[in-house]
């Protein structure tokens, strides 16, 4: 952990602690450990950025809350919420944040709209990111035990220009849908085309 005051409870109903432990209780040791890394890197970038090592901390650490929770938890989520009817199509990859920063907001009490809006898009970008969204969006993406064809690339540009990252990964990960033959929620085609015109 980095030297710095993490007050995570100025943002949410309970201390990092109690959060850990809450986490521990819906995902498995190897995906809580990768909340912890990613954690870590958005401080790391916060403190690189400028921002807020709190609020980029809280965020990278609860990014993940809702990955394996139930899929009749997500669809019924979805449902009582009125949300997107077009996210029933899709899966828990895209459920986790696009749905899962409610169950964050409802059962930890978080509800900072920069923190809200980093979960949500953590995995297909948005339109407008802000620089926690930017932050989590790589810290997720770079963390340490991160290991595919081009990681290296992509630590070296987001270590230099947070935005420049952002760009790059949703690029590679628009590209590996494409080669997979996997369907694109239509948010994120949205999110690509302004990302990829270098808007923020």
């Amino acid at each position: 952990m980095a030297h710095v005051n993490l007050n995570y409870q100025a943002y949410a109903d309970f201390n990092r602690d109690e959060i850990i432990a809450k986490m521990s209780k819906h995902l498995k040791q190897s995906r809580l450990d990768h909340c912890l890394r990613v954690e870590q890197t958005a401080i790391e970038l916060a403190q690189e950025n400028d921002g807020d090592v709190t609020v980029a901390g809280l965020a990278g650490l609860v990014h993940d809350y809702a990955k394996q929770r139930d899929v009749d938890e997500f669809t019924a989520l979805i449902k009582q919420d009125h949300l997107d009817p077009e996210l029933l199509k899709y899966g828990r990859a895209i459920w986790h944040g696009y749905v899962g920063y409610l169950m964050i907001q409802r059962e930890l009490g978080i509800n900072d709209n920069r923190i809200l809006r980093a979960v949500k898009y953590h995995t297909i970008g948005a339109p407008v990111m802000d620089v926690y969204a930017q932050i989590v969006y790589m810290a997720d993406y770079i963390e340490p035990e991160r290991d595919f064809s081009g990681v290296d690339e992509a630590r070296a540009i987001t270590h230099h220009n947070l935005w420049d990252g952002v760009v790059y990964q949703n690029a590679q990960t628009m590209k590996r849908l494409v080669n997979n033959q996997q369907a694109i929620y239509p948010a994120a085609i949205v999110a690509y085309n302004v990302i990829a015109a270098g808007q923020k």
